[in-house]
């Protein structure tokens, strides 16, 4: 079955739920991000920080303290599951545009790469192997492009259909 500029043969209504939903969804999404940077200042030794704490820094302004094994396992189990859905959704949507299909290919399987090195490097670092703060960033980095790169090609596809549509 070939889902290739599917989205063009949607009806208004269809295409109306998926704009919406990527509205809502990219809200979400960059809130998180916004989180994310909030509590760690979007810094390597911020992300250490966020997961082992920061007590023995005695000029800190913030106390931050390790995450216990129960806090870290609930934080990775819960983002992997969400992202997952997330991906797999939004894949599904790409999937459906006339992007070239190494292009396709890429933002639907990178994201579930990072997904795995992110949370992954989390663990990893909470068990104190810190330079994998250079992977949690980097996977962040390229999950976060990817999700761009996802809606805005689902949202071009979306306008471009509706323009060139009759009625």
């Amino acid at each position: 079955m070939q889902l290739k500029g599917l989205i063009y043969s949607f009806s208004k209504q269809v295409k109306m739920l998926i704009g919406a939903f990527l509205i809502v969804l990219s809200v979400g999404f960059y809130g998180s991000i916004k989180f994310v940077n909030l509590s760690t200042n979007a810094t390597p030794q911020g992300i250490e920080e966020n997961y082992l704490g920061n007590e023995y820094d005695e000029e800190a302004t913030v106390m931050k303290f390790k995450k216990s094994e129960r806090e870290i396992l609930t934080i990775i189990h819960g983002h992997m599951l969400s992202l997952a859905v997330i991906f797999l959704l939004l894949g599904a949507l790409v999937a459906m545009t006339n992007l070239p299909d190494k292009w396709q290919t890429y933002i639907m399987i990178e994201p579930f790469v990072s997904i795995l090195l992110t949370f992954g490097g989390i663990y990893f670092l909470w068990k104190g192997v810190h330079w994998c703060k250079y992977v949690i960033i980097i996977s962040g980095i390229l999950m976060t492009l990817s999700f761009l790169a996802g809606t805005l090609s689902i949202s071009y596809e979306l306008i471009k259909s509706s323009n060139s549509e009759v009625n």
